[in-house]
C-alpha cells in the first residue's frame, strides 16, 4: 500500500522552503518595523468561533471548514487567522492593558476548497491586526506598509484597490438599492447568485461568475449612499494615501469574500509571476463590529492576510545556496571517533559541518561534498589520527595542505573567508 498527502496537502521540500523562509522573514522584518508583535493561537478552534465571526451565510462557513466532534465539542480545523486571533485578545483581556494592539501571525489554515494554481486545502497565511484605532490613518499606512512589503520580495508590478462597505446603516441602504437594481433581473443570475439574494446580496458584487457580472456591470455603487461618519472615514483613507503617494484606485465592486468587513476594504493584485487570472495576492479590511460580536467591548480593528503560496507563484525571490560549509571524510575507526571530536567542534564554532559516517569511499564522499556544496573537505584517517594532523582540501580552489590538529578551527575558518583565485579554480 502507497501512502500519498492527503488532497490539497502538498509537502513542502527543501529548496521550497528555503523560499517560504524568505518571505516570512522579509514579512517579519517590515511589520515589527511597524510595531506589531507575533502571536501564535491553536489550529483547532471552537467552530462557533468561525460561524459568529466569519458569518454563517460565508463560503468558509456553508462549505469549506474541516470540522470534527469529539465528546460532543465541535471543533474546527482553522480556515482563517484574523478569528482566532480576536479571541486570544479577548482571552486574555489584551484590550485592558494597552489602547491600541497590533499583532501579526504567520501559519497553517485549512480550507476544504476545490485545489488549484496558489489555492491548495492547507496553505499558509501571513497576517496583521490592529485593535483599538479607529481613525483612517491606520488603514493607509497598513495598505502602503504592504506595498512596500511586496516590493522587498520583488513584486513591483502591484495595483492597489479600494473601496468603503459602510457602517451597518449604510450597508442597510445600500443592500435595499442593490435589491431594487437585481431583484427585476433575479431570473438572470446564477443559481448561487439567486440564493445570496435573499440572504446577502452584497456578496453578489463579489461573483466571479458572467452572469452575474453582467447584473452588477450598472449596479448602484456603495459610495453614493455612506453615511456622514462613514464619508469621512473614506475621505480620510483616500487623502492619507495620497499623502503617502501611495497610488491606489477605487473598485466600488470590491466587497471581500468575508461578512464581518465595515468601512475600508482592500485588495492588492498583480499580474507578475504565475498567478493567473487569479490575481489577488493579499486583502483585508476594518472588522470594527467583531470584537463585540465575539463578547468583547466595543472596539474598532483592522487587518489583511496574505497567501504564502500566492505570494511565493508572484515573488521572483530564489533561496540563496547554503553557507559555506565543511564536510568531514573520516577513513577508518579510530579515524571517525577523532572526526565526531572535529565535527562537534568546527559547529561549536558557528561553522556548519556534515561528517559522513557510513565508512564509503573517498571517491564517494568527495561526490557527496560536492553535491552539498561543501567548500571544505576534511580527510582524517588513520595515519592523522597518529600524527595529530589533518588534510584540508579547500574544493573551490582545488587545493590542499596538511593542517596540525590543534589549527583545525582556525585553518578552516581561513578557507571559509577566502575567495578562490580563478586560476586556481580552474586548475
Amino acid at each position: 500500500m502507497e501512502f500519498r498527502a492527503v488532497k490539497g496537502m502538498k509537502d513542502i521540500l527543501p529548496d521550497e522552503v528555503g523560499r517560504f523562509a524568505l518571505i516570512e522573514a522579509a514579512f517579519r522584518r517590515a511589520v515589527e518595523l511597524h510595531g506589531f508583535s507575533e502571536a501564535r493561537t491553536p489550529l483547532l478552534e471552537p467552530t462557533e468561533l468561525f460561524a459568529r465571526s466569519t458569518g454563517e451565510t460565508s463560503e468558509i462557513v456553508e462549505k469549506q471548514m474541516f470540522s470534527l466532534l469529539k465528546e460532543s465539542e465541535s471543533l474546527t480545523l482553522r480556515p482563517e487567522g484574523t478569528p482566532g486571533i480576536v479571541r486570544a485578545f479577548l482571552n486574555n483581556s489584551v484590550h485592558a492593558k494597552e489602547p491600541i494592539t497590533r499583532w501579526y501571525y504567520v501559519g497553517a489554515m485549512f480550507r476544504a476548497e476545490n485545489t488549484q494554481r496558489g489555492r491548495q486545502r492547507q496553505f499558509h497565511q501571513a497576517g496583521c491586526e490592529v485593535f483599538g484605532d479607529a481613525g483612517p490613518v491606520v488603514d493607509a499606512e497598513m495598505i502602503d506598509m504592504l506595498v512596500g512589503f511586496l516590493g522587498q520580495i520583488g513584486i513591483e508590478d502591484v495595483e492597489v484597490r479600494i473601496n468603503s462597505v459602510g457602517g451597518v446603516a449604510t450597508r442597510q441602504k445600500y443592500r435595499e438599492a442593490l435589491l431594487g437594481h437585481l431583484t427585476p433581473k433575479k431570473d438572470k443570475l446564477s443559481e448561487h447568485a439567486q440564493k445570496r439574494l435573499l440572504d446577502n446580496p452584497l456578496r453578489i458584487l463579489d461573483s466571479k461568475n458572467p452572469l452575474d457580472r453582467e447584473a452588477v456591470k450598472d449596479a448602484p455603487s456603495i459610495l453614493d449612499v455612506l453615511e456622514p461618519d462613514d464619508r469621512a472615514h473614506w475621505d480620510g483613507v483616500r487623502a492619507a494615501l495620497e499623502a503617502l503617494g501611495t497610488k491606489y484606485i477605487i473598485d466600488s465592486s470590491l466587497v471581500r469574500g468575508l461578512d464581518y468587513y465595515t468601512r475600508t476594504v482592500f485588495e492588492l493584485v498583480s499580474n507578475q509571476g504565475g498567478l493567473g487570472s487569479q490575481n489577488t495576492v493579499l486583502g483585508g479590511g476594518r472588522y470594527d463590529g467583531m470584537v463585540q460580536a465575539l463578547g468583547g467591548p466595543n472596539l474598532p480593528a483592522i487587518g489583511f492576510a496574505a497567501g504564502m503560496e500566492r505570494l511565493l507563484l508572484a515573488s521572483p525571490l530564489q533561496a540563496t545556496a547554503r553557507e559555506q560549509r565543511c564536510f568531514i571524510a573520516p577513513l577508518g575507526q579510530a579515524a571517525l571517533h577523532e572526526s565526531l571530536v572535529v565535527a562537534r567542534e568546527l559547529r561549536a564554532a558557528g561553522i556548519g559541518t556534515d561528517l559522513d559516517g557510513r565508512g564509503a569511499s573517498m571517491k564517494s564522499m568527495l561526490r557527496r561534498a560536492d553535491s552539498l556544496g561543501a567548500r571544505v573537505c576534511l580527510v582524517i584517517g588513520d595515519s592523522e589520527v597518529q600524527s595529530k594532523q589533518v588534510q584540508i582540501k579547500d574544493l573551490a580552489s582545488h587545493t590542499q595542505e596538511m593542517c596540525a590538529r590543534s589549527e583545525v578551527l582556525s585553518a578552516v575558518s581561513k578557507v571559509l573567508a577566502s575567495t578562490p583565485k580563478p586560476s586556481e579554480a580552474k586548475s
